[in-house]
């Protein structure tokens, strides 16, 4: 057992002070005292009380008084596997529904009271469950509990059919966004639907089919939220700085008088069997195509989950695992895993492979199962499970980072096993495999099993198919008995015994705890700067390099990327399979990433195995072996990648934006390459860019967690002996200008949405001068979800999902860029509403309801900004990349509340005039040219690379 480095990791977060249940005496009437779990000393944990109302809601808290911030969620036990067949989706529509008001809350003032907190706030729709969640500063708790029991006990007196009907329109371009236009989209819909019978709840998509949300009525909400969302089928947790008498006492204020739901009955578990192979053709807007294949197993509760998990651990997930050795370093294929995809009431054992260009599946099914023959022969060895244990020992005190981890575990847990801390029981489990048991599940769920096989396939190539398709789902359009229940669903109102119509004030203020950073300088001009953070024993270390893609030479971009990837297979003296075999041991990582300005190193690691890791880091760093064979197969299979990731409408948007802002190749192209560029690299090129530009001159080292500057200093003592050139300057961007707005339309035929964006080139990055003051002008028009722009489109409209525009700059200059992805045939009124809103913000403003929503919403967030140490490594990445002062953020602070509405109207009238604007459209040309023609604007089309 491991258990000694996740405890004091865990008793450092919690503390076993800070988790005294409040005594029963002292309870206010009405909760009821359930039980508590204190930080233990020889296992790990994570601390609650958990209490209960008179009306069945579930209490759990979380005191940790490491961050001045609190999260909050409500998790109901419905998702779409209580939904009657006929009527899929109809769980997640509903979850959209609960942000429109409420009888105390106007109509999108949810989304407005969390943000003007400081605060983020969410909603996610599974099979099993439906949760919403808040984090915002401490002292705004009692808002959010007021928001949160509002919508409990009073949603159905403020629903409309108009906003049933907008939210509609909503899912359906969700639904668009994220399946139908997104390359693979329907797969998993697919799957389930061949792996289910019909009348199983899994065998339909959470997100719902068109027809069957077309189908549902007001009156079926109305009855789906009194079915399902009584307090008594809820838990509403709470982690953070809270005090927990007051918290229990605002619980019960808020939620007591609320009425009990109908009784909720555990759902039966309903695992399914196949008796045959099953397989079913896919045909999608693609180029590589993708097999599929899922085995059933049983469910959450079974013995075996573990050892399946650890199963699909070996056979799929890591450089060491089979499929990666045998298929992808091969060449074979583009990429391959494993997954087990386990929900409440059933298990699937899941293997995916996306096969190059043009590759037949029938031989990519055959050499998938060569893969689990060798297994079959190989067995499991104990080194696998030692590095599987490893790496998720030491995922667990990562995963315990934010409050929002934390809370997030507890609230399952508590819904689905009704025992919120499940982390040292998981962890026993999971150490208590065995190769045996391993062994056992493959032969029992996988070893020569029937499978259902899904092949995707591009249009038109069915030939491409593993096996020709003999099985067609059917979908059940009335409701089957099984699991579902006849309950008297009845009209019950919330007694109003104080005034629900005053949104409760702030509790005091909060002292954000800004973090302390240190500096210093090695030998060699490494610039050093960190944060202590003793939460948990962990260290985040990134070396940055001036080794991005705009100091490759012209012509090569992808050099810079196509290095790192090479340095990360090996050094001269290990593999990149003994290297991972090392890291999962010690539960660590090391990764490189390039990007335009900078190659990145990071090493994550458990504080008591850093200098272990680093040792491997600079092995890898300094070392590298750059083979032939490696960067052969790493070039083939990133021109491979690209076809893959250069298919979806969002990033031909993005290469239209950058083709029509700029003339160079180095900002005109993507970072990533091209074909063309990829082709003409070499291996020569790699070691050139390797030996010029990987160099300590103009590097720059952040650490944060568990280590201060002493510590660090000698921990990575040996970087002092590290010389090089002098660093490289980027390249400078050639902007193209233009004297008129123009219509950029990118052609994607038969795309049921378009991406509309505008963008103009801005200024350079600052942080207390013009663009920071031109991002606060943006806020109110496009910043936020209660934004001019996104309330037009979204909200009022239905066009969209969701719209957004943002200001960024850069040491050159900057951009700005508004953005949706819509609905075909509202393509041109998208347009004209982006271009009226710019508009109107450019010539008339903010107002001074706006001004003030911006002072508190942007003013506060602060507390929110450095709880993780991902948070706080970001801190100082943006401090030493512009040189800016430690206290930058207090003086945007002190911006944010002084500066005037003239000011930030007089940025708006500068920056946000449509006029000035390039308009980017990618969807069918065709079919869009005819009435983009009516806005009077050349239209050029545009030819986007795959």
């Amino acid at each position: 057992m491991r258990y000694f480095i996740l405890t004091a990791a865990l008793l450092g977060l919690s503390g076993c002070g800070l988790n005294q249940a409040v005594p029963n005496a002292s309870l206010p009437e009405g909760v009821t005292f359930i039980e508590q779990k204190n930080a233990q000393n020889d296992a790990p944990s994570i601390p609650y009380q958990k209490y209960q109302l008179q009306n069945g809601l579930t209490v759990v808290l979380h005191p940790d008084t490491s961050d001045p911030l609190v999260h909050v969620d409500v998790t109901y036990h419905v998702g779409s596997a209580r939904e009657v067949p006929g009527k899929s989706g109809f769980a997640h529509f509903f979850e959209h529904m609960m942000f429109q008001g409420s009888k105390h809350v106007g109509d999108q003032q949810h989304f407005k009271y969390v943000t003007e907190s400081g605060g983020s706030v969410n909603g996610t729709t599974n099979r099993d469950r439906t949760n919403y969640y808040e984090t915002v500063p401490a002292n705004e708790l009692e808002k959010m509990l007021w928001l949160e029991s509002d919508r409990m006990g009073f949603l159905l007196e403020a629903v409309s059919q108009r906003k049933f009907e907008i939210q509609r329109d909503t899912v359906k371009n969700e639904r668009a966004q994220n399946v139908d236009n997104r390359p693979y989209g329907r797969v998993q819909e697919t799957l389930a639907a061949a792996l289910y019978p019909p009348e199983h709840p899994y065998s339909w998509p959470t997100i719902g089919y068109i027809e069957d949300l077309n189908r549902v009525d007001v009156n079926d909400l109305k009855a789906f939220f009194l079915r399902w969302y009584g307090p008594n089928n809820a838990t509403l947790t709470i982690g953070g700085d809270i005090d927990a008498k007051q918290t229990l006492e605002w619980v019960e204020k808020y939620f007591g008088d609320i009425p009990r739901g109908p009784d909720v009955a555990k759902a039966d578990k309903w695992p399914v069997t196949i008796d045959s192979d099953r397989f079913v053709t896919l045909e999608d807007r693609i180029q590589q195509p993708m097999l599929l294949m899922s085995w059933p197993t049983l469910d959450p509760t079974a013995e075996s989950r573990q050892a399946l998990d650890m199963l699909a651990s070996v056979l799929g997930q890591g450089r060491n695992s089979l499929l990666y050795q045998d298929l992808v370093k091969s060449g074979k294929v583009l990429s391959a895993s494993a997954y087990q995809d386990c929900a409440e009431l059933s298990c699937n054992f899941q293997l995916y492979v996306l096969a190059n260009r043009g590759q037949d599946l029938t031989q990519v099914r055959k050499d998938v199962l060569k893969v689990l023959d060798a297994f079959k022969a190989r067995g499991i060895k104990e080194d696998d499970l030692d590095q599987v244990k490893g790496s998720a020992e030491a995922g667990a005190v990562f995963g315990l980072q934010s409050v929002h981890g934390k809370v997030a575990q507890l609230a399952s847990n508590e819904t689905f096993y009704g025992e919120p801390d499940r982390l040292a029981s998981w962890l026993e489990s999971l150490d208590a495999v065995t190769t045996k048991d391993v062994e056992n599940v493959f032969d029992t769920f996988v070893w020569k099993k029937p499978s259902v096989n899904v092949s995707v396939v591009p249009d038109g190539h069915v030939a491409l198919e593993a096996e020709p398709q003999n099985f067609t789902a059917k979908r059940a359009m009335s409701s089957s008995n099984k699991g579902k229940e006849s309950v008297n669903i009845v009209q019950r109102r919330t007694p109003e015994t104080f005034d629900r119509r005053v949104a409760p004030s702030p509790n005091g203020a909060v002292s954000v705890n800004v973090p302390t950073l240190y500096h210093s300088k090695l030998g060699n001009g490494i610039e050093v700067s960190g944060a202590e953070s003793t939460e948990t024993p962990t260290v985040a270390l990134h070396l940055i390099l001036p080794a991005g893609s705009l100091m490759a030479p012209e012509g090569k971009n992808g050099l810079a990327s196509l290095t790192a990837d090479l340095i990360a297979e090996g050094s001269k003296t290990q593999t990149s399979e003994e290297i991972a075999a090392k890291l999962d041991r010690l539960g660590s990582s090391i990764s490189i990433d390039a990007s335009l300005n900078g190659t990145t190193v990071s090493v994550s690691s458990l504080t008591k195995h850093l200098r272990e890791t680093l040792l491997i880091a600079g092995d890898v760093l300094f070392n590298p072996a750059l083979n032939q064979d490696d960067f052969d197969r790493l070039k083939k299979q990133t021109l491979e990648g690209i076809r893959f990731s250069h298919q979806t409408p969002q990033w031909q948007a993005g290469q239209a934006r950058r083709e029509v802002l700029f003339k160079d190749e180095w900002h005109a192209l993507p970072s990533e390459g091209t074909f063309e560029t990829l082709n003409s690299l070499t291996l020569e090129d790699v070691k050139a860019f390797y030996a010029e530009n990987y160099t300590p001159n103009k590097a720059r080292l952040i650490a944060v967690g568990d280590i201060n500057k002493e510590g660090l200093l000698s921990a990575t003592k040996g970087l002092n002996r590290w010389q090089g050139v002098d660093a490289k300057a980027p390249a400078k961007a050639e902007l193209n200008t233009y004297n008129q707005s123009q219509i950029w339309l990118v052609d994607k035929p038969g795309a049921p949405q378009s991406v509309v964006q505008m963008v103009r080139h801005a200024m350079p990055f600052d942080a207390t001068g013009d663009m920071f003051r031109t991002q606060l002008a943006n806020f109110n028009l496009a910043g936020n979800f209660n934004s001019r722009l996104n309330l037009n489109l979204r909200e009022d409209k239905g066009y969209t999902y969701g719209a957004s525009g943002y200001v960024v700059g850069g040491k050159d200059g900057g951009r700005i860029v508004y953005q949706a992805q819509v609905r075909a045939n509202s393509t041109l009124d998208t347009v004209k509403e982006m271009q009226q809103e710019l508009s109107q913000m450019a010539e008339n403003g903010i107002t001074d309801d706006e001004l003030a929503f911006l002072r508190l919403a942007v003013g506060q967030k602060d507390a929110l900004s450095y709880e993780t140490p991902r948070d706080k490594a970001g801190l100082i990445a943006t401090i030493m990349r512009h040189r800016l002062p430690a206290d930058y953020k207090a003086q945007q602070k002190a911006i944010i509340g002084s500066v005037s509405k003239e000011q930030l109207n007089t940025l708006a009238n500068t920056w946000f005039q449509p006029e000035d604007y390039q308009i980017i459209i990618v969807g069918d040309a065709d079919v869009l040219t005819p009435s983009l023609s009516t806005l009077g604007l050349p239209i050029k089309r545009l030819v986007i690379e795959n």
